[in-house]
């Protein structure tokens, strides 16, 4: 068994403490929060034990692993005491919020052999990674084109978006993840425009946008479109298309059931998308898990790597530039 330590119990570290606990080949270690109730009402759920900080976990014989879900500006921190530490790490997305710091982190863990993973949860979707292998399959010819949709289905707090990062940062990162895992090459060229239609008051209040579009260029021409939103009236929708010469692989939305109804007057009605991140990619969140006991079971390199973080905030620092300064902006300018 894998004894794996969960840092941070909001919202997605329960979520991933209950996965843990649930996985044949994991046990739930122990638990961390700065807020002692939070972990104590995890602690009941799942039956582990509370530890005081998260130097005893990095200090405990009884963790093998952990799993950082704590606030974003204590990602780098810890990753760095874990690893130094000995202990393997799956991270929650971003790794920090300026690229500065994530590049001294990598500094500071280079030539590490240990399993560390980031959160992009989104490449062990089922529909997005059969989108990934078709093209990888040559089943799609020569790709030329990858386009991500993702808007969420309301605005997150005005608190927590003034500490977010930014849309780019926060939100479109995962689909920085996304466009890189298929167009398995990498963007050297970024565009990128925003603007503030949803809530304008707030967002030039942050300083941020709420409706962004990127297309992002490889050295062989392909190119990378998405598109995002803060509130989508709908729901939370999610796609993924990849379009190459011998055709198109689309991994569509998710809802609670496929039966679609008709009557007089309509056709086609049907469910409600999944509410939320956590309802949508609840398989991909126990498949992340699965995948990260498994390399710390082989001693082998996470699927999802610390560069594949630090790469997905490199095209977030572009298209922040991007948005800034009304241009494209070329990779190697913010690396």
């Amino acid at each position: 068994m894998v004894r794996i330590a969960v840092l941070g119990c909001g919202r997605i570290g329960v979520m991933h403490a209950a996965n843990i606990a649930a996985h044949p080949r994991a046990r739930l270690a122990a638990v961390q929060d700065i807020n002692r109730v939070a972990a104590e009402a995890v602690a009941a759920s799942t039956g582990a034990p509370v530890m005081e900080s998260a130097a005893d976990i990095f200090a405990s014989q009884d963790v093998d692993a952990v799993l950082i879900a704590t606030a974003t500006d204590t990602h780098a921190d810890l990753l760095e005491q874990a690893v130094a530490a000995g202990k393997p790490v799956l991270c929650e997305k971003p790794i920090d919020l300026s690229l500065a710091r994530v590049n001294r982190c990598a500094a500071a863990i280079r030539g590490v052999t240990l399993p560390i993973q980031i959160g992009f949860v989104r490449r062990f979707d089922p529909g997005h990674k059969a989108v990934h292998d078709a093209v990888q399959a040559g089943e799609l010819g020569d790709l030329h084109q990858v386009i991500v949709t993702s808007r969420d289905p309301g605005f997150a707090s005005e608190a927590y978006l003034a500490t977010s990062g930014g849309i780019f940062r926060d939100m479109t990162i995962h689909d920085f993840d996304m466009a890189r895992y298929i167009l398995g090459e990498e963007p050297l060229e970024v565009f990128a425009t925003g603007s503030r239609l949803a809530a304008p008051a707030l967002m030039e209040k942050l300083g941020d946008h709420d409706t962004v579009t990127v297309v992002m260029k490889t050295a062989s021409g392909k190119q990378a479109i998405i598109t995002n939103s803060r509130d989508a009236a709908y729901g939370y929708d999610q796609r993924v298309e990849a379009f190459g010469t011998r055709g198109m692989a689309v991994s569509e939305n998710r809802r609670p059931h496929h039966m679609t109804l008709a009557g007089k007057g309509f056709t086609g009605r049907s469910a409600p998308l999944l509410h939320f991140f956590i309802e949508r990619y609840r398989e991909a969140f126990d498949v992340e898990i699965a995948a990260f006991v498994e390399a710390v079971e082989a001693g082998r390199p996470a699927v999802v790597s610390f560069e594949d973080g630090r790469l997905a905030l490199v095209l977030a620092e572009a298209a922040q530039k991007s948005v800034v300064e009304g241009r494209i902006v070329k990779v190697t300018e913010v690396e």
